[in-house]
């Protein structure tokens, strides 16, 4: 099953039913990319995922940007590390398929080195690696933590280890940071502000002053009193010993991005019934579809279903007034049980709204709904019962494809 064919109709008539047990079970799905909004729980949902997935029989590792803490620790691990490690905890959940499960967690300057040492002689390596410049760009330029998720995820397809990668992508508020971040990272290196200050280095000495004249002498030298001499120094010599390696970053990027456009790609949209959470989800719909990028669908993730609905919120409020004038301990305690049924009653209502407008502007984008949990995910127990919502059958009448094309829409209000 394709994620572009993983929906199918809800019964409900409003969103079709997200397949995701389809998505995960197929041969042909490699790379799942869970995205959306800071907060929504891309990450537990990716670790969910990926648990289900190696209960299936698959080899799955999955690759978290959020450095917390409690995803280690839901995972049965002190701590997670740049080097894809096994997940112990999970052997009992996979032995009988012969699934295996493993995780990791970014480190960008790790990854960083990673490149330079891959792609340089030991020498030159070591020039790049000790330029302060270097250091200071591959530890907390805007874009690096992005560029080297991407670079990461080439080198884990790269190895075929695995035959599913899980990606929890930054948490950023802009989708368009993970999507740009490899073509940012490869015009900032290629810039022309990086090649007139890496020209010294180049040409050396008098003979720079003789090839670009009199006119950039002058704009070097008024960009060394900004910046300083030495770091104009530095600048230079870093961009010097990388001047080899521009055509790899330019080719690794463009590499990874057609990875991700290829059908064995899934994206997820994760989002919460919150509007800004599905405003930054409909902003992600729209530019998957406009890169042409294989979106599966959305998860609704942290819904409040609605308890007892035959008993509506206006009538629970009327009941509760009534009891309370009543008085009594037990004619107070079920009043404020009929008043905590009413205000789950309106917060299930309103987020009914939100997915109905999400629907009406994507309205041919699967949704799967995971329901809040009352506690935090702390253990593989809980990410396993994640795993369930996210994989439950789904409804089986009748059939929707989710395309790419742009759909013309209006974000949830």
């Amino acid at each position: 099953m394709s994620p572009r064919t993983a929906g199918r109709a809800d019964t409900s008539g409003t969103s079709p039913a997200l397949d995701l047990a389809g998505v995960i079970a197929d041969p042909d799905t490699r790379i799942i990319v869970c995205c959306g909004a800071g907060g929504v729980g891309k990450t537990t949902t990716s670790a969910a995922l990926a648990l289900a997935a190696a209960e299936t029989g698959r080899q799955v590792v999955v690759m978290t940007i959020d450095p917390a803490r409690r995803l280690a620790q839901s995972l049965g691990l002190r701590e997670l590390d740049n080097t894809p490690r096994d997940v112990p905890a999970a052997a009992e959940f996979t032995a009988a398929s012969g699934g295996r499960l493993q995780a990791m967690m970014l480190d960008m300057k790790r990854t960083f080195d990673e490149i330079v040492e891959a792609h340089s002689e030991p020498a030159r390596a070591r020039q790049i690696l000790e330029n302060p410049f270097y250091q200071a760009l591959s530890s907390s330029f805007a874009g690096t933590q992005e560029y080297m998720a991407m670079e990461k995820l080439g080198q884990l397809r790269e190895s075929g280890k695995w035959d599913l990668i899980i990606v929890d992508t930054p948490p950023s508020r802009s989708a368009l940071d993970f999507l740009d971040a490899p073509h940012r990272m490869s015009r900032f290196l290629d810039g022309t502000m990086i090649r007139l200050l890496s020209a010294p280095a180049r040409v050396g000495g008098r003979a720079y002053l003789k090839v670009v004249g009199a006119g950039l002498a002058i704009f070097g030298r008024i960009i060394a009193k900004i910046l300083g001499g030495q770091l104009l120094t530095d600048v230079s010599h870093f961009v010097g010993a990388l001047d080899s390696m521009f055509g790899g970053f330019r080719q690794r990027a463009q590499a990874t991005y057609d990875l991700l456009r290829q059908p064995g790609t899934a994206f997820l949209v994760v989002a919460t019934p919150e509007p800004d959470a599905l405003r930054e989800a409909s902003y992600f719909v729209d530019r998957l579809s406009s890169d042409q990028m294989p979106l599966a669908g959305l998860v609704f993730n942290r819904v409040h279903p609605s308890s007892a609905p035959s008993l509506s919120a206006g009538r629970a409020e009327g009941a509760a007034e009534s009891l309370s004038a009543v008085g009594g301990r037990d004619a107070v305690l079920a009043a404020s049980l009929l008043q905590v049924h009413a205000q789950r009653m309106r917060a299930a209502a309103h987020e009914q709204r939100l997915a109905r407008q999400f629907a009406s502007a994507h309205p041919e984008v699967p949704v799967r709904s995971v329901p809040a949990s009352a506690t935090d995910v702390y253990d593989l127990a809980a990410l396993r019962a994640i795993g369930a919502h996210l994989t439950a059958p789904t409804p089986s009448h009748g059939s929707t494809k989710t395309r790419t094309k742009r759909a013309s829409s209006r974000p949830p209000a």
